[in-house]
């Protein structure tokens, strides 16, 4: 009922419950809305102004200049880094599953959204204080690996060898592999069946098998590292081998709870809001037939693991949004059959599709899926190219580390055209967007940053100021306009990480940055911060040009992008 107000005029919030208390209480909003002003003054009055009533009965919330003074002298105090975000009074063990890519496979576009936005709902929970396993379910397992271990036995024979030697094999490039061992098993009726036989031999644990397993794993995950190390991301792998021994239990707690049914061999469970074509109730397949088990019944044996085992109170699953209905389905059997307590949150985080520029699906020229790899060098190339063209204009000078700089320009470019969308909407992908140095892009904050540590090394001989010296009296004193709507904006930073914590928006962070960067600029067109009339004036507006650096990297940082001090 209370929300940030839409326009300045309105105060700092707006409250309508009057508006809704009106109908059930047959009375009229403004009646209503100046009894709830007459009963919050006594208890607002030490931090806001006067409450006021707009149009229908709005309640109007405006903090005063002493409040948010206060709530800026603690943010600049705080020595713990932390700018006086509150730890919560209880924290929580929290799960997020995300990234998830398969094994013998590039990872791809799609799979840059997964990472990106779980590693940063990550970044924001374990900020915050909660303890946040991140888990990368990667897809290790299944009846593909028959096809893949059969072609790595006829191409490369040496992978059974015991040892790390076998480790080591270069299969050169793994989509390729994967695209040749399909092709025969479309074709070689004698592969096709020789490779049957080596899921029976992986199931079995037979020990050549797992050699060749193990292998073509490792082999994957190294190519994947590399990924990872370049975005910056931490995750510990929990692939769907691990869950395998626990799929038993799965169904044995299924069949205990009167859910599990047979359905033409198969053994299902039937759940309410999910019907065939034909109007029919739709199996939801734990068990096929031949006794093999599905994608499903390993997400029902990990969140059962993850709730009893890993004592997870929040679990995230992010994911597409085309695997919303699987999720919701998945959810709703371990919910009826106990596998996870009802106080365990389990929740789909869902994003949208990359496109092109042309709003069909993201591909190369040639029709492929983009590998992630080549999208991120692409991105690194660009910004270097691009500073190197500013360097010869003369329109900025040549960064020292001309890598690192074009590296975290363009990795962050990347990743903040995604973060910066409603993730549940699809986008298209434009390097020229992204890298852009006007809008809310990366490139901006970068420059934002950069421009705010420029000013405070004019007024500090040419060093770093990350933090004032805190004196007796408080540094911030709020006289102008455009000093008092950067200062609010700099004190609401609490309340949208909480709001990210609670509604999974990454979004929601990146609009609040751009406001903010564009609330210091018009502070610093109508204020002047080395140069003002007092030493106090000096002290103050330094320590507010501070705070909003220091801001602006701790939410830099959340999103998993670097800064730069010169740019």
């Amino acid at each position: 009922m209370v929300t940030p107000a839409t326009r300045p005029e309105f105060g700092d919030y707006q409250c309508n419950a009057a508006l809704a208390l009106a109908k059930r209480l047959k009375a009229k909003p403004r009646d209503v809305a100046e009894k709830l002003k007459d009963a919050l003054e006594t208890r607002t009055q030490t931090w806001c102004e006067p409450l006021e009533i707009a149009g229908p009965g709005f309640i109007n919330v405006r903090m005063t200049p002493a409040f948010v003074e206060s709530r800026l002298n603690a943010m600049l105090s705080d020595q713990t880094g932390r700018l006086g975000v509150p730890r919560p009074a209880r924290a929580q063990r929290v799960v997020v599953d995300f990234s998830s890519p398969n094994i013998a496979k590039e990872m791809h576009v799609g799979h840059l959204r997964s990472t990106v936005i779980g590693d940063t709902l990550a970044r924001v929970l374990e900020f915050l204080g909660h303890g946040v396993l991140r888990l990368n379910h990667v897809g290790d397992w299944g009846t593909q690996f028959g096809m893949l271990i059969t072609h790595l036995k006829d191409r490369h024979p040496h992978v059974l060898a015991e040892g790390e030697a076998a480790a080591q094999t270069d299969l050169g490039d793994l989509v390729e592999f994967y695209k040749t061992a399909k092709q025969r098993f479309d074709v070689e009726e004698t592969f096709k069946a020789r490779s049957r036989q080596e899921v029976v031999n992986l199931q079995r644990g037979e020990p050549a098998t797992l050699q060749a397993w193990r292998t073509l794993c490792q082999l994957s995950r190294v190519e994947f590292q590399k990924i990872y190390d370049a975005l910056g991301v931490d995750l510990e792998e929990r692939g769907e081998s691990f869950y395998n021994p626990l799929l038993a239990q799965v169904l044995s707690d299924l069949d205990a709870s009167g859910l599990l049914k047979e359905s033409e061999g198969a053994r299902v469970v039937y759940l309410d809001g999910y019907q065939t074509r034909e109007g029919e109730a739709q199996p939801f397949i734990v068990q096929k037939s031949d006794g093999g088990f599905l994608y499903a019944t390993t997400d029902l044996a990990a969140a059962r693991h993850r709730a009893l085992e890993e004592k997870a109170e929040r679990i995230l699953y992010v994911t597409d949004a085309g695997q919303a209905s699987h999720f919701d389905q998945v959810f709703q059997v371990a919910r009826q059959a106990s596998l996870v307590p009802p106080e365990v949150q389990l929740k789909h985080v869902p994003f949208g599709l990359v496109q092109g520029e042309d709003g069909k699906k993201f591909k190369t020229r040639a029709g492929e899926t983009v590998r992630l790899k080549d999208l991120l060098d692409e991105a690194v190339r660009i910004a270097r190219d691009d500073l190197l063209k500013r360097a010869e204009e003369g329109t900025q000078p040549l960064p020292e580390d001309l890598e690192r700089s074009a590296r975290i320009i363009g990795l962050g470019a990347v990743k903040y055209a995604d973060l910066s969308l409603n993730r549940e909407s699809d986008y298209k992908f434009s390097y020229k967007k992204m890298l852009s140095l006007s809008g809310n892009t990366a490139p901006y904050m970068l420059y934002a940053y950069a421009r705010i540590q420029s000013i405070l090394r004019k007024g500090n001989n040419g060093e770093n100021e990350d933090r004032l010296s805190q004196g007796s009296s408080p540094p911030v004193v709020l006289a102008e306009p455009a000093e008092m709507n950067l200062a609010r904006q700099l004190i609401k930073l609490t309340e949208l990480l909480l709001r990210v914590e609670a509604e999974l928006y990454p979004h929601i962070l990146c609009e609040y940055m751009y406001d903010l960067c564009q609330k210091f600029n018009q502070f610093y067109e109508a204020c002047q911060v080395n140069n003002a009339p007092t030493p106090e004036l000096v002290r103050s507006r330094r320590a507010l040009c501070v705070l909003t650096a220091q801001v602006l990297r701790l939410c830099l940082d959340l999103l998993g992008i670097e800064v730069l001090e010169r740019m």
